[in-house]
Parts: structure tokens; sequence; C-alpha cells
């Protein structure tokens, strides 16, 4: 994880209030922006992957962001070097914050921090440098311009510079459950006065890289998802400023939690969600909605990097379910997959499968209900995320 936090935001405000999400965004194999996101997920409309072969020169198909162009959506000036990763954070924030144009009116640039959730930055760009390092005739044969793409927080530190954002920027890597890390790291830095408004968000780039290292990594079950690459962006607050800025908090975060266990990932996932919440202070009952990744992974014991004897893949969406369908049990829950719609986004899963949350919610609204969000990773970590909804 990377964090910069300038002298002048530390401490810049005081403890707040509940934080809210108050806006979102998405870029997806919907399209651009939330309206066709949430169109798509409510339709259950699965996307059909489909790769130019005359662009990418990678393993299967994949579920892109259509018509995805860097310098068509944000121009020519200061996109020369931006890699892909970096573009899909810059132009979905751009969604987010100049919806038709208009720039959102935010806090102070010092009072407004980023915090994003990523794979691991730019397989692409890191690989690709790489490379030109070790075939050029010198190693320093390479071009320097495109050195800042290989740093994990490039994304992040491009987009508020993009921006204007002079607030706390980090960006942290953890797998699947990256954008529910993202979520509570943001959530802390508000509510303990570093930042009063956090732009929140994870992102997953397509790349011939990543389709190859999946590719070698997983057995034929697992292969049967394609790739997908997305990016979800939330604006966090707290409902007083949303307010005053002319915005309608669409849920409160309660509680977000972790947890891992060696006896496989049911267990803690079960443990993760009681405890969820019971922090939260919510009753199964009230649950309204519910995410769950839908992941497959390797059973307890077996290399998550596809070495040795391997045993057949969990289908964890249905130990989910299973999990979920305990907890909740008597709870009227509306389930929301949209892994099997969209293809496995990785790091932006869990971003997507929030977004996803407030679309349904914006549809059918039930106010005061909770809505759970879970995901998995193959190593067994499991984490939920406890929603009020306005």
């Amino acid at each position: 994880m990377t964090t910069t936090v300038p002298e002048t935001a530390a401490r810049a405000t005081a403890p707040g209030a509940t934080t809210v999400i108050s806006e979102w965004s998405v870029l997806s194999p919907y399209g651009i922006g939330a309206e066709v996101f949430a169109e798509g997920v409510s339709a259950r409309r699965p996307v059909v992957p489909r790769l130019n072969r005359d662009v990418w020169q990678a393993p299967g198909e994949a579920c892109l962001v259509p018509g995805f162009d860097i310098a068509g959506l944000l121009g020519s000036r200061g996109t020369r070097t931006m890699d892909r990763l970096t573009g899909l954070t810059v132009a979905t924030l751009g969604t987010l914050l100049e919806p038709n144009g208009r720039r959102r009116h935010l806090d102070e640039p010092e009072h407004v921090g980023l915090v994003l959730g990523t794979g691991s930055g730019s397989v692409q760009s890191t690989m690709d440098f790489t490379r030109d390092a070790l075939t050029g005739a010198k190693p320093f044969y390479v071009d320097p311009a495109l050195f800042p793409n290989t740093v994990m927080n490039r994304a992040a530190g491009q987009s508020a510079i993009w921006y204007g954002l002079k607030g706390p920027n980090a960006t942290l890597a953890g797998g699947p459950l990256t954008g529910l890390q993202a979520l509570r790291y943001a959530t802390r830095l508000r509510e303990r006065g570093y930042s009063r408004t956090v732009l929140c968000g994870a992102v997953e780039e397509f790349s011939e890289q990543r389709a190859w290292l999946a590719w070698h990594t997983r057995g034929a079950e697992r292969r049967r998802t394609p790739l997908a690459e997305a990016c979800a962006m939330f604006l966090l607050e707290d409902a007083d400023t949303a307010q005053d800025a002319g915005r309608t908090p669409r849920a409160d975060i309660l509680a977000v939690r972790f947890a891992a266990g060696p006896q496989g990932v049911r267990p803690a996932l079960e443990r993760c969600v009681r405890g969820a919440l019971e922090a939260a202070g919510t009753a199964p009952h009230e649950v309204a909605f519910a995410a769950p990744s839908g992941r497959l992974t390797p059973p307890p014991g077996t290399c998550p990097m596809g070495f040795g004897e391997q045993g057949r893949a969990d289908d964890v969406e249905t130990v989910e379910t299973a999990v979920l369908g305990d907890v909740l049990d008597g709870a009227d829950v509306e389930y929301i997959g949209v892994r099997e719609l969209l293809g496995d986004a990785s790091a932006a899963s869990a971003g997507t499968q929030l977004a996803a949350v407030l679309a349904a919610a914006a549809h059918r609204p039930r106010p005061g209900a909770a809505a759970v969000v879970t995901s998995v990773d193959d190593d067994g970590l499991a984490a939920c995320l406890v929603l009020r909804l306005r």
C-alpha cells in the first residue's frame, strides 16, 4: 500500500459523523457512466465477451469497456504516455466529478482525499518496461516517460493531479477484496478527521499480460469466466455536507469486516458476515439486498498459483449464498450477481458489486433497509460490507 498525507491535511478536520455514499459512477463492459451500468444490471443483461484479434494477442475472450479510448475521452494533452489503468481511473472520476461537463461542488481541494484499490498497478506497464530493460542494447535504454506507469500509485497520483485534489492520497492492493479494503480505509480516513470528503474506488484493466497470467494459473473450470475490466468510484462524505451541496445521500457505511481461516472460506465468511452485522447493529431480517462475489476458489490446501495436484474448485457462489442464507435466515433478500453478467473484474469486482447494490436500491427503493456485499479470494480471505440504504 502507498499513502501520501500532506502536512496541511493531517488532522485538518475534527472526526466526522457516519460516512455516506452520495454519488457513484462506473466504467464497465456495459459502457461509460452509472446510468448504462444500472440499466444493464437491472435488466440482468449479460455482456457478450469478445476480443479484436487484430489488437489483442491473448487467450480466450474478455469483456472490455466498449469504445474505450484514452485520448478520445480525456483529450490528447497529458495522455500520450498514460496507460490503460490510469486512463480508466481518470475517466471514471471525470464521469463522477464532471457529469455533463459541469464540475460538482466539493470541499476545498486540501480536504478532498482519494483512495484507490488496484490489483498490483498495471501489469502490462510493469512487464513492458522490464522487457525493454532486458532486451535493449543497454539496461538503461528505456523510455523514462513510461516509468511512472510501473509505480502502483500512478493512477491515484495522476488522478489527483488531473482534478486538483490535494488531500490524502492512497493506493491499496488486495486482489478481489480490494474494493472493500479501499472503502474501509477511506471511511476511517474521513471519520478520523484527515479528510472531509474522500473519493474512493477500485480499478482493473485488461491486458494481454494479465490474460496470459490468468490462463496459466487457472484450471479449465475457472477459465470459463471471461476476464473483465472496470473502474468503480464513490463519493464519500457526511450527510450534512452532501445535502448542503445539493446531493442526496444514498447509503450509510455501517461496517466493513475481514476474516481468514485455515479451515476454508465458508467458516471465515460466516464469521465475517455475522461480525459485520453485529458491528453495524443490524438484525438479519433488516437486510434487503445481498451481492455475493460468485468467485471460484481452490479448496483448502491447494496452491492458488496452480502448481501441484489440483482438486476441484469450490463453487463459492453456492458457498456465499449458503452462508448468507444461514445468517439471513427468514429475511426477504434480493440477491444481486455481477460476475455472471460482466466477467471477472478482479480488483474492481467488489466495487462493481457495491455499485450494483446502489443501482438496485435506486430502482427498487427500500429506505431504512440494509444491504450486504461479500467477497472472497483464492487464499481463503473473506470480506463483508454492511450498508444502510436511504
